[in-house]
């Protein structure tokens, strides 16, 4: 199981929980289950998160394995130039 944080934004969006337990072999698996358990989630999914696994930002490259002692949060996706 990977221990997933999620950014201030989404907790209320995940029934108020700050931290959930998830089941994934990838970033992709993850958000999906993560939007199969948590509907009001999809949108801020596809749209404004950057994943970030062992302090390493991921915004695109949803393959990535996730080992299973794996820290992640989800947080808003950073704009800049």
């Amino acid at each position: 199981m990977v221990q997933v944080t999620l950014w201030g934004g989404l907790v209320p969006l995940a029934d108020n929980q700050k931290t959930i337990s998830v089941e994934a072999g990838t970033i992709r698996e993850l958000l999906r289950k993560l939007e199969d358990r948590y509907p009001a989630l999809s949108g801020p999914i596809k749209n404004q998160v950057a994943v970030v696994v062992d302090g390493v930002i991921y915004r695109n490259d949803w393959s990535q394995p996730l080992a299973e002692d794996a820290e992640v949060f989800l947080m808003r996706r950073l704009a800049g130039g």
